[in-house]
């Protein structure tokens, strides 16, 4: 009876490792070029404030051309 009340405790605690060990799996974001922000992005502040506004959860100036593109969780 011994036995067994140490081996489900092992297994117990083992089980518990294991599960403490994995790590959440992040969200994909999705990204998408504003359809409102007009001319050359040369701040990132300003493209993540007309990003929210367009329903993005932000946004930043990206590439040679320097557009502007939202992102948002998939």
């Amino acid at each position: 009876m011994g036995k067994m009340k140490l081996f489900g405790t092992f297994f117990l605690l083992l089980l518990l490792c294991v599960l403490a060990s994995q790590e959440m799996a992040e969200a994909r974001i999705c990204e998408s070029k504003s359809h409102k922000f007009k001319g050359a992005c040369l701040s990132d502040h300003n493209c993540g404030l007309v990003c929210r506004n367009e329903g993005f959860s932000d946004g930043w100036c990206k590439g040679f051309r320097h557009r502007c593109f939202c992102t948002r969780s998939c």
